[in-house]
Formats: structure tokens, C-alpha cells, sequence
């Protein structure tokens, strides 16, 4: 397998200079541990912060500037990050207002994400965690207890650093993460594997004419392995699941992410939300803002996924608000 790379150990840490010299307007990178900051913090607001294996770009350091994240924590390519990385990144950008840690459901990230919210408040460093576990697909995976966390976790790191920003106090955004995490829900698909840079193989086998329905974002196994089906089934049989899940019905609005993982071009992913805002319309639920694009992958994995987040009351106010990441801008 061909990589773009000079040596698989280095990978993570040559990405991090390059986004810091691309994007230094913007975002700071601390080495040593690894963290990647906001270039001007806030003084007195909430902070918010969240982290993962790398390999998911622009998820999270993309996501790091005014109207989203404060830091964000890379570990080895899908690899959770380690304590010390989260409370160094936790100390950095504590403006006294406490600190939020948006968790995605992985059993390493939650461990190690909750040794260091146990080490900060040692120095009286007030903590919040919310864990993000919005796939439908399965119930339990190679590195979950319980649904993985996936799409909706860009949108909640979208409609949280809203709040933050504007000022609300701890209890508030923590109200508007678990509203988040109670009403987004995803689920994805590949058409290939990927491959670690340190593997140099595909982590799993799947035929020329065979997709993996429900995949994670690591390449865990999803729901069923089947044969290869046309755009307009594999939105309806994705998109179905996620309305039921949360019983969206007639007359509700949501915001739509149709979300590449990676490998699948942009012209396609069009022709896939067009088909998944039909599909949404036909059970009355109105698409009322959407992101369409990479903004969760899985390398260089083929495929796509769909997270759906009911828009109920001033949800969308903070999503339009101004947002100035390296992975998403408007309003500035």
C-alpha cells in the first residue's frame, strides 16, 4: 500500500507541524505531550476540549478556534491519547470558568480522559465530561462498552463552543452537550478498508462487490457484510435506522451531516445527501441546515456516514454563530 508519509513513526508529529505552520492564525501545537491549543484562549469562559486517535482529520485539531474547541488531544493514529496530554492540554486552557472534556465512546478515551479530569481536580480544576454514543449500527464494538461515538460529535463540538463563546456558564453548555448527545445519531459504511502507516496493509479484507454496513470509524465490523447496492438504497437503508432511533417524525427539523470517510469524492457525497434529504422529506422531517464533506474519517477509507441532530429549541442560533476553525469557518 502506497503512503504520502517518511516514517510511520513520525507521522502524527509531521502532521502537527505542518497544521501549526498552515494554520497559525489560528491554533498553537504544544510537542511534548501533544496537544494543539487556541492561538488567542478566552479569558473567562468555559473550555472545552476533546481528543482521539489521529487519523480522523479535521477531527479534532481542525476543529480547534473562536466558536469550538479550545484543545484537542491526538494520539497515534487511532490510538487514544494519553492522561498526561489531556491535563497538560486541561491546565493550558483553564480560564477558571471549568472545563468541559467531549468524550467519544471508546473505552481507552474514556479511561484516560477520566484520569485526567482526576488529576485536574487535584488542583481544583472543576471537570465536566460528556460521552458521545450516537451510533445506530451496533450496541457493542471491538473497543466500546455500549454505541460508539462518531458524527454527532462534530456537531456537538460545533453547538457547545457556541455557547462557550458567547458566554454561558458551566451548567449551560453542559445542558446543550447532553442535549446534543440525547439527539444525534449516525451510522456509516465503507466500500474499502484503510490502512495504518505503521500496518502497511489494509486492517480488514472486503471483496471488489461487498460494503460494510455500520462500520466504524476504526474499521470495527458493523452491522452486516452484503453485496454492493446503487447510492439512492444505501441512503435509505442507512438513514432509516437513524430517524427510527430517535423517533424523528413529522414536522421535526434537524440538522444533516453527510459525512465522507475520507476516500469518497465530494461529487459524490452530493448525489448521496440529495438522496438523504428526499428520503428525510418523505417521513416529514425537514432538513434545515447541513455539512457535507470530510469532517470525521476514517484515513483513507471509501464510504460514508450520516448523523442527523434534531434542531429543537435555540440549537440553531448556536450553530450558526460564528465559527473560525481550520476544518470549519463561517460568520467571520
Amino acid at each position: 500500500m502506497k503512503k504520502l508519509i517518511n516514517h510511520p513513526d513520525d507521522v502524527v508529529t509531521e502532521a502537527l507541524r505542518g497544521m501549526e505552520q498552515a494554520h497559525g492564525d489560528i491554533l498553537k501545537v504544544n510537542f511534548d505531550p501533544a496537544y494543539i491549543i487556541r492561538k488567542e484562549p478566552k479569558k473567562g469562559k468555559v473550555a472545552i476540549i476533546s481528543g482521539g486517535g489521529s487519523g480522523h482529520e479535521p477531527m479534532h485539531g481542525g476543529f480547534v478556534g473562536l466558536g469550538m474547541l479550545d484543545a484537542a488531544c491526538p494520539g497515534a493514529v487511532f490510538t487514544s491519547p494519553t492522561p498526561d496530554q489531556m491535563e497538560a492540554a486541561t491546565k493550558a486552557v483553564n480560564a477558571g470558568a471549568g472545563v468541559i472534556h467531549l468524550v467519544k465512546n471508546y473505552t481507552g478515551d474514556i479511561m484516560n480522559f477520566q484520569m485526567a479530569a482526576d488529576m485536574c481536580a487535584s488542583d481544583n480544576i472543576k471537570v465536566e465530561s460528556i460521552v458521545i454514543d450516537d451510533d445506530v449500527a451496533v450496541k457493542d464494538s471491538l473497543y466500546t462498552a455500549g454505541r460508539r461515538g462518531v458524527g454527532s460529535t462534530v456537531l456537538t463540538e460545533k453547538i457547545i463552543g457556541a455557547s462557550a463563546e458567547r458566554g454561558d456558564d458551566l451548567a449551560a453548555v453542559v445542558k446543550y452537550a447532553n442535549y446534543c448527545k440525547d439527539n444525534g445519531r449516525s451510522m456509516g459504511m465503507a466500500l474499502t478498508s484503510c490502512t495504518l502507516p505503521a500496518v502497511g496493509k489494509p486492517i480488514f479484507e472486503i471483496g471488489d462487490d461487498e460494503i460494510e454496513m455500520g462500520v466504524g470509524i476504526h474499521g470495527e465490523p458493523g452491522r452486516e457484510r452484503m453485496k454492493l447496492k446503487t447510492a439512492n438504497e444505501l441512503v435509505d437503508m442507512m438513514i432509516e435506522p437513524v430517524l427510527s432511533d430517535k423517533g424523528l417524525k413529522n414536522g421535526d427539523e434537524v440538522i444533516l451531516m453527510l459525512n465522507g470517510m475520507g476516500g469518497t469524492p465530494l461529487i459524490e457525497l452530493y448525489l448521496l445527501y440529495s438522496r438523504a434529504v428526499e428520503t428525510a422529506g418523505k417521513k416529514g422531517v425537514k432538513v434545515v441546515r447541513s455539512l457535507v464533506g470530510n469532517y470525521i474519517t476514517s484515513l483513507e477509507m471509501q464510504g460514508f456516514s450520516i448523523t442527523l441532530m434534531k434542531a429543537g429549541g435555540d440549537i440553531l442560533k448556536l450553530w450558526d454563530a460564528p465559527v473560525h476553525t481550520a476544518g470549519l469557518r463561517w460568520g467571520i
